[in-house]
């Protein structure tokens, strides 16, 4: 029987990566139609297109299902539009939501739901957005890179902070110099592994284990709707809450 529980979990935590993958697959794809819709399909001129094919391969998106995007990116891009949402989650949480979206009564109908439902209340524009700061997040994979080099030669470009994780660095920018830092570790041969301008909390809100993981799980399906790209929160996430998370 515990051969069975066993086997069991490790179908779940594939399917759940399986799932994770399919999403962000999906989110990478929308990016690169918006981006060819606003700025052409040459990623050279194009800087966000660029961004966006960088995330695909850091991703390890296949070459095919980043060829499909680009072709028809033209034509699905069209009917979608960016929208953001604010609000609270359960326990006074402050939540951001962006999405890109062909069909916005759809989108507000689901976003809704989802506060209600949840214990929640959708805010209107502006009023968590003064708790966020727009920064820059860069992922770049260790590998073989001479960690005191490599903050010695980024630092001058713009970083803001540098945190040396056990297998990535995590490079923090301002916004405003997030494109020069990415520039430099091009210049540098350095290939990120994931690139994005982020909504920082500029102060966290810790809660209990049991409170923090009812507030992750409203997070999680906000993530888990099609329209949504990203979801910003102000909750403290501990190495507890994340154990108890996983388990």
């Amino acid at each position: 029987m515990s051969g069975h529980n066993k086997w069991s979990t490790i179908k779940r935590k594939k399917g759940a990566i399986d799932a994770k993958r399919s999403k962000i697959f999906s989110r990478i794809i929308k990016e690169i139609q918006i981006a060819v819709r606003d700025g052409g399909p040459d990623p050279e001129g194009n800087a966000r297109l660029r961004l966006a094919l960088n995330n695909a391969r850091g991703s390890n998106m296949p070459k095919d299902n980043i060829q499909r995007a680009l072709t028809k990116a033209d034509k699905d891009s069209a009917a979608l539009q960016e929208y953001t949402f604010e609000g609270y989650a359960p326990l006074g949480i402050a939540v951001f939501i962006e999405c890109l979206s062909d069909n916005n009564l759809r989108t507000v109908s689901n976003i809704r739901s989802i506060f209600s439902k949840r214990g929640g209340s959708l805010g209107t524009s502006g009023s968590v957005a003064y708790m966020f700061d727009r920064k820059g997040v860069i992922t770049i994979p260790k590998g073989t890179i001479n960690a005191e080099e490599f903050e010695l030669e980024i630092i001058d470009a713009g970083v803001e902070d540098l945190e040396i994780q056990e297998d990535h660095f995590i490079i923090t920018t301002a916004m405003e110099d997030f494109a020069s830092v990415q520039k430099k570790l091009e210049e540098m041969g350095i290939e990120a592994e994931n690139a994005e301008l982020q909504r920082i909390p500029q102060e966290t809100k810790q809660l209990t284990t049991d409170q923090a993981i009812r507030v992750l799980k409203v997070i999680e399906e906000f993530e888990d709707n099609d329209d949504v790209q990203n979801v910003f929160h102000n909750l403290e996430v501990t190495d507890e809450v994340m154990e108890a998370m996983e388990s």
